[in-house]
């Protein structure tokens, strides 16, 4: 669902008004906006935080992060994120409807990908601007973090993060084996795949004089062109001594090739008794709890992200 202007002003309104986000941290992050018969509804932001996009993040949450726990709204696509994030600035500033909201602590996190989003009346122009600013080789920029309200994700999407190598052990450990091409998720095969599937991907074809800067740090890939980049990475792949060239190489896939659709040709066994988007979801869950454990250091994206939210508090607990 796209926002007019409208919608847009409502959305703000029902969010600015609530009494949740008093003297909390407020996250807008990208994800389906519920509605009834198309239309937003004031009920249903009570249950905002457990829509899958915002509950993802809720979940990796750090788990000493006891009060003043952010408060996470779904806000549609990216450009629906951006957009709320200066209504909501806006409304405040103007003073017409009554107020929740601290500007201090408004954050927004949105996908990477590899179309740019062009940014107004921001410090920085656009999301891949911000990109640069905020991650250097993979790691968050410690010192520059601080100057960001709007995030972008340091991997191409969000589901890349769901396809970490960390991750490996969530899909052995889960409850309902998560299913991949007929077998248990090994995530091997699914960086293979996505680097056979290189040549196949128009968009990265289209803007990879811009997109290959991002994995320019990895000196062993030849970034002169989608189809060398393969070979590359392929050859590379399967000569590494180590898992930290491995890994190296399985980030650079990361924050090229979309992500999502590999996410969801991950599926339950037959024996799971509802959808599989149902168990996407519990799966995304248990994936957002095992980064609420990891260290909040500048290799760990999502765990930086909130240490940086929690400085913003003015009575920090733990």
């Amino acid at each position: 669902m796209s926002l007019n202007e409208i919608q847009l002003k409502q959305h703000c309104e029902y969010i600015i008004q609530s009494i949740r986000i008093r003297n909390k941290i407020v996250i807008l992050c990208e994800g389906k906006i519920q509605t009834v018969e198309g239309r937003l509804s004031p009920q249903l932001y009570k249950e905002m935080e457990q829509m899958p996009d915002a509950n993802f993040y809720k979940a990796c949450v750090p788990i000493g992060w006891r009060q003043y726990r952010p408060q996470f709204f779904n806000c549609g696509d990216r450009t629906d994120v951006l957009n709320t994030y200066f209504k909501l600035l806006d409304l405040h500033g103007e003073n017409i409807t009554q107020s929740n909201l601290d500007p201090n602590k408004l954050f927004a996190i949105v996908d990477l990908d590899i179309q740019v989003a062009n940014i107004e009346n921001y410090q920085f122009t656009t999301t891949e601007e911000i990109f640069y600013h905020l991650y250097e080789k993979n790691r968050v920029n410690d010192i520059n973090s601080t100057a960001h309200r709007i995030w972008v994700t340091g991997l191409i999407h969000k589901e890349a993060y769901f396809l970490s190598p960390d991750i490996q052990t969530v899909f052995d450990n889960f409850s309902n084996v998560p299913i991949y091409n007929s077998n248990p998720v090994n995530l091997e095969n699914i960086y293979l795949d996505m680097a056979k599937d290189l040549p196949n991907n128009p968009d990265l074809q289209n803007h990879w004089q811009r997109v290959f800067n991002r994995v320019a740090y990895c000196n062993d890939l030849d970034i002169t062109g989608v189809k060398k980049f393969q070979d590359s990475w392929i050859y590379n792949y399967y000569q590494s001594q180590t898992n930290i060239q491995k890994i190296e190489l399985i980030i650079a896939l990361l924050l090229l090739v979309k992500s999502k659709n590999y996410w969801k040709k991950i599926l339950p066994i037959q024996e799971w008794n509802s959808s599989e988007q149902a168990f996407r979801d519990q799966l995304s869950l248990e994936i957002g709890k095992f980064y609420s454990k990891q260290e909040c250091n500048v290799k760990n994206h999502i765990p930086f992200f909130f240490k940086t939210l929690y400085s913003t508090i003015d009575s920090p607990t733990y």
